[in-house]
């Protein structure tokens, strides 16, 4: 068997066997195929796809060329979610606290941005001295001790996925539905969670654009579970305009901080309650929707939340004291407002636009390696269907150290993402399914 005939015969759209899909990814695990041969291999799929026989092969391949956790001997339900991206979500940073604090055992593996998208643990690390990179036994004994953890994803697990997570970032095969799917199910099987709850995103401001094609996704996500012997839950939401009103890392933990003070955004507290109570529901501690949602806002409400919160901080070498003191973070020490160009209303907030402006001012990558700023990103003032004065601040952008010409193209983008409108726009839907 050769890499290049494997190349070959999925460019001429004919599908893989099992053993080729596994000798392809023991060949990159033991450097026997090139970096170039498997970039060679990822543009094919992306043209050609792979079906779903294929896509549980790779995933469970991924699966198998690391470790898998097993937490069996804590509690027989641990819980992850898992979004696909989207710009301003910051729902895992306030929704592992809630989950923990009712006692549901969490086990969080996050990623670092990708693309435009913000990631986890570049927030996470906005935290002054907050671990993200927690070793196998760390991470399960935090987990056994305070009910949860949250992670950068170990090297141990589906490492393989991480060589090929890494090319697909630099070789604009990212969005295909196949390598998505096997990137994110093969993660959250083998960090050992037993309920798993994704977030499929959609929209200008998310990797997949239509609803349909988001719900093709998560439909190929929960099966592949299935055929992999783990029950996979989704809801699909829309990514059109920012999630919250905070962009950017330092930014956005002071937001999630915040909202789990009980001062929270509309849209980021709808998405939060939808996972978690689907995850209560499923952990049998709720029976319905509105008994899960009784328990979060009570969650919310006693601080046990907000304590449980600083009890993870803690716990991974942070500074608790962030929570109550703001100026402990290094957020940007220059800041720009953005005007309205017209009396109205706010008709469309393209979130794509919001986050290209941030990740101008430093708080994005373009490659792996690249460093951020975690005090780069914006605060919106205004939203989609808020009523608008000309002149009146709807935006402001924060940063450090920005060249002149960067900054001028951040604040076009800004100003550009917002339309406007006589009326007031219908509300578009948040959860579409």
């Amino acid at each position: 068997m050769r890499a290049v005939d494997i190349i070959q015969k999925k460019k001429e759209g004919k599908s893989h066997t099992k053993e080729e899909i596994n000798f392809l990814i023991q060949g990159l695990m033991d450097g026997t195929i090139e970096d170039y041969q498997m970039a060679a291999w990822l543009m094919a799929v992306c043209f050609n796809d792979l079906n779903e026989d294929e896509t549980a092969y790779l995933t469970e391949a991924f699966i198998n060329s690391g470790e898998i956790l097993d937490f069996s001997d804590i509690s027989n339900i641990v819980a992850d979610k898992h979004s696909t991206g989207g710009v301003g979500d910051k729902v895992t940073i306030v929704l592992i606290p809630i989950l923990a604090a009712l006692n549901v055992p969490c086990a969080k593996l996050s990623g670092r941005g990708l693309g435009f998208t913000g990631g986890t643990v570049d927030k996470l690390e906005s935290i002054p001295n907050f671990n993200c990179e927690l070793k196998d036994f760390n991470f399960k004994e935090q987990i056994k001790k305070i009910g949860a953890a949250i992670s950068a994803q170990t090297p141990n697990l589906t490492p393989a996925d991480g060589k090929i997570y890494a090319l697909r970032d630099v070789t604009a095969t990212v969005d295909n539905k196949a390598l998505i799917c096997a990137s994110v199910v093969s993660k959250k099987i083998a960090s050992g969670a037993n309920i798993i709850v994704l977030d499929v995103k959609y929209g200008c401001g998310a990797f997949i654009k239509t609803k349909e094609e988001a719900k093709e996704l998560a439909d190929l996500m929960i099966r592949t579970g299935a055929r992999l012997n783990r029950k996979i839950s989704a809801i699909i939401s829309s990514m059109e305009q920012p999630l919250g009103t905070h962009i950017g890392n330092s930014l956005e933990i002071i937001e999630s901080i915040e909202f789990l003070k009980g001062n929270y955004n509309k849209d980021l507290y709808e998405v939060t309650v939808q996972i978690a109570s689907k995850i209560l529901i499923l952990s049998e501690i709720a029976k319905d929707f509105n008994e899960a949602k009784v328990l979060i806002d009570e969650a919310i409400k006693s601080k046990k939340a907000l304590n449980k919160l600083k009890q993870i901080i803690e716990a991974q070498g942070g500074t608790p004291e962030c929570t109550d003191n703001y100026n402990l973070f290094n957020v940007g020490k220059n800041k720009i407002e953005i005007k309205a160009q017209n009396d109205g209303y706010v008709s469309k907030l393209d979130a794509l636009a919001i986050a290209k402006a941030c990740k101008l001012l430093g708080a994005g990558r373009d490659k792996k390696s690249d460093s951020i700023d975690p005090g780069a990103g914006c605060v919106l003032k205004k939203k989609t269907g808020d009523k608008v004065q000309k002149g009146e601040t709807i935006l402001t952008l924060y940063f450090n150290d920005v060249k002149p010409e960067k900054l001028e193209e951040a604040k076009i983008s800004a100003q550009n993402a917002f339309e406007y409108s006589d009326t007031k726009p219908k509300a578009e839907e948040l959860i579409y399914a």
